[in-house]
């Protein structure tokens, strides 16, 4: 299925944040996993997120068999996410690129803090997700805040991986942190923007990636307005719009959705763009307006 806009999908299902797969992992229902990932795949998956949860760590044997069980029906490449190197390790041991047609996995995902992870690009050929939320200073981790922060951390990472691990730009997937706009009262949003705009700008970083989760963006908001509306969807179109351009071409979605660039002059765009110039209370504010207009 062909998205309005030019970006890849990671699908996202195959993770018990969401019940209906919960359920399957608790069923242990292989087959019903499989559907999933065929499902994803032919409306436009070019990769599949495997997160099976704690189980990996109690059960990781269920955790090789799911991803054996998702090749046998597939051919689109996977995604890991998990934080253990130790279950990175055997999730790359039994992935079989022959069956992705020779194309990589995913590791999902390393941050300044949690670098480790990035040795197994030693042992394994892959691709890997590197987190721009946060950096390290004097052996602390912190939250990165604004643009240039955000920004920083993706050149420091960049240069690390391609100059200590040999990957390329194009193996690099940058996770700009969308944030959800109902805890943001501090432009988080705007300056995570702002750093795609630096990102895209920079001769240097040509090449990679930018991706975000669209599913952060409307968390723990109604999922429909008034007057029936999907408004969660429609906040993630509005924030496609403005982020595509400035170099965004990857997201951790449901792939079925189908994604619209919004005109200048729609509601739901405006309103987001008030919700980015917008702090403190005055986001908060705007964030209720829109949802009772």
């Amino acid at each position: 299925m062909t998205q309005s806009f030019p970006i890849q999908f990671i699908g996202e299902r195959i993770n018990p944040g969401f019940k209906s797969t919960k359920a399957l992992f608790d069923n242990s229902d292989i087959r019903g996993i499989q559907a999933l990932a065929v499902k994803q795949a032919e409306t436009g998956a070019a990769y599949l997120n495997v997160n099976t949860g704690s189980r990996a760590l109690t059960d990781p044997g269920f955790m090789v068999e799911v991803i054996r069980a998702i090749q046998d029906v597939v051919h689109v490449p996977l995604s890991f996410d998990f934080p253990s190197t130790e279950v990175q390790r055997l999730c790359f041991r039994a992935y079989d690129p022959a069956k992705a047609r020779g194309r990589k996995a995913i590791l999902n995902s390393i941050t300044e803090h949690r670098w480790g992870l990035a040795d197994l690009a030693r042992e394994f050929p892959l691709r890997v997700i590197l987190m721009s939320s946060e950096r390290v200073e004097e052996g602390v981790a912190k939250g990165n805040k604004t643009a240039e922060q955000i920004y920083g951390t993706c050149c420091r990472g960049v240069e690390r991986l391609c100059s200590e691990y040999s990957l390329t730009a194009d193996d690099i997937l940058l996770d700009m942190s969308v944030s959800a706009i109902i805890a943001d009262t501090d432009g988080l949003s705007d300056n995570t923007l702002q750093a795609m705009t630096l990102v895209h700008r920079d001769p240097a970083l040509g090449g990679v990636h930018m991706m975000g989760g669209l599913s952060n963006i409307a968390q723990q908001l109604p999922p429909r307005a008034v007057d029936g509306s999907d408004l969660k969807h429609s906040l993630e179109c509005a924030f496609l719009t403005i982020a595509v351009p400035r170099g965004l071409d990857t997201v951790l979605g449901t792939p079925w959705r189908q994604y619209q660039p919004l005109a200048e002059d729609n509601y739901v765009l405006q309103a987001y763009r008030t919700f980015l110039a917008s702090r403190g209370s005055n986001a908060l504010r705007a964030v209720r307006k829109f949802y009772r207009a």
